[in-house]
């Protein structure tokens, strides 16, 4: 197993500070989590413009807020408590979004209902933040650090830090398939089948739009463990599929090895911009994510390079609105720091402005399942719980518990707000196919 080294950056002003208690599980390790088990120190200024900052946005919103059993807060609805208010200001005023989350993290606040309580927040995530503030955010928010590229190089070490924590890990709440991407349910949402079901849904759905079938050349970019490659393979396909993950790479080989479909498999530990084949189709699940802004460009063209003409890509993405895209796109923030180094989240409008500036593809189809990606993290949460048991026997502390659970539960939140969407496109290339 791979053990996760969490990010050491962050300055702080000197002079002794004192760990902060995490509330379910002690004392926060300060060698492991420096940034969380030793809150920042600011001014009493600063701290005093944080909390009215805070309480001006948490009173105009629907949740109720209760400091420390001291006063609470909010117009009604799902309950966040401070255990910690100092601690809670400061970290917002020393590092923004950043500290909200390493304040959870440490264990300064809490919610009975975190996805209801981060549901409330990213609906309004637009206008939390006054306007004044909003036009100096290039001020003070703090900038992407330069390691984060995602440059050949850098792009191996941002997978590697996420993908590379350990199989095991994400076995123990991924369905049978080990998907890691949004699932596309039947009957949803009434009655919705099995999310191992609705995982093999979305792959074929990806292998029909991009016409896979046997004799198809495929290019897959992001292996992920390998199901859609299985799946590929299995109608008789010829597959090429490129990850960076070592770990991703070796549980890949040992499945097409075990389903007798190594012959149709061939899995590189390598960059999409070295891959040099020619391919019938191209399929890529929420990649893009983690291309970066200033390499989209680079991406599509990869893409449009490596189709032959007559060629099909079926893409999977996760978008948001392109004005909180233009807003956050320079922005390091804590899911950045904690947990995907150096992704960015594409809107359409910038998928397809690329796409249309940059390339010969043609846009051929989009289909959006919001709501689906929702129902897709609600069930890997609620398994990630029900095991807590084992992620500790992995090695794994009861802060990176906290983390994870904050971040399924981020993402969900994002999704049920429709502050986040997932497309399905299919991009097309003149020319007669093969």
């Amino acid at each position: 197993m791979s053990t996760v080294h969490p990010p050491t950056a962050g300055t702080a002003l000197p002079g002794p500070r004192t760990p902060a208690p995490n509330a379910s599980a002690g004392q926060v390790d300060a060698a492991r989590w420096p940034d969380v088990a030793i809150p920042p120190r600011v001014s009493r200024a600063r701290r005093a413009l944080a909390a009215a900052v805070v309480g001006r946005a948490l009173d105009r919103l629907p949740l109720r807020v209760r400091y420390a059993g001291t006063r609470t807060a909010g117009l009604g609805g799902p309950l966040v408590e401070i255990h910690r208010p100092d601690a809670f200001h400061d970290r917002i005023g020393a590092h923004g979004l950043i500290g909200f989350g390493e304040s959870y993290m440490a264990g300064e606040w809490d919610a009975p209902d975190l996805v209801g309580a981060l549901t409330v927040l990213a609906a309004h995530a637009g206008d939390l933040i006054p306007a004044p503030l909003q036009r100096l955010r290039r001020l003070w928010a703090p900038r992407h650090p330069a390691a984060m590229r995602n440059t050949p190089d850098g792009a191996r070490s941002n997978i590697s830090s996420h993908y590379d924590l350990s199989n095991d890990l994400f076995a123990l709440f991924l369905d049978e398939t080990l998907s890691y991407s949004s699932a596309v349910f039947l009957g949803f949402p009434a009655r919705p089948e099995s999310l191992a079901a609705a995982q093999h849904r979305k792959i074929d759905r990806l292998l029909d739009l991009a016409e896979v079938r046997a004799g198809t050349r495929l290019l897959e970019i992001g292996t992920g463990w390998g199901e859609l490659a299985l799946r590929a393979a299995a109608r008789g396909a010829d597959v090429t599929t490129l990850t960076l993950s070592a770990e991703q790479r070796e549980l890949a080989l040992a499945r097409a090895h075990e389903a007798g479909l190594a012959d149709r498999i061939r899995v590189e530990l390598r960059d999409y911009r070295e891959e040099r084949g020619t391919y019938d189709a191209v399929v890529s699940v929420e990649m893009i994510e983690a291309v970066g802004a200033e390499f989209w460009p680079v991406y599509f063209r990869t893409l449009d390079a490596r189709l032959a003409p007559g060629g099909r890509a079926a893409l999977q993405a996760i978008t948001m609105p392109h004005e909180r895209m233009e807003a956050a796109r320079d922005t390091h923030t804590w899911i950045h720091k904690y947990v995907f180094p150096g992704g960015i989240i594409p809107s359409t409008d910038a998928i397809e402005a690329t796409v249309r500036d940059h390339t010969a593809l043609r846009p051929a189809r989009r289909d959006a399942y919001g709501p689906h990606y929702a129902e897709t993290l609600r069930l890997w949460r609620e398994a990630f719980t029900a095991r807590a048991a084992e992620v500790d026997a992995l090695g794994f502390d009861a802060t990176f518990r906290r983390l994870w659970t904050f971040y399924l539960a981020y993402s969900e939140a994002g999704f049920r707000a429709g502050y986040l969407d997932v497309q399905q496109y299919l991009f097309t290339k003149e020319g007669t196919a093969r």
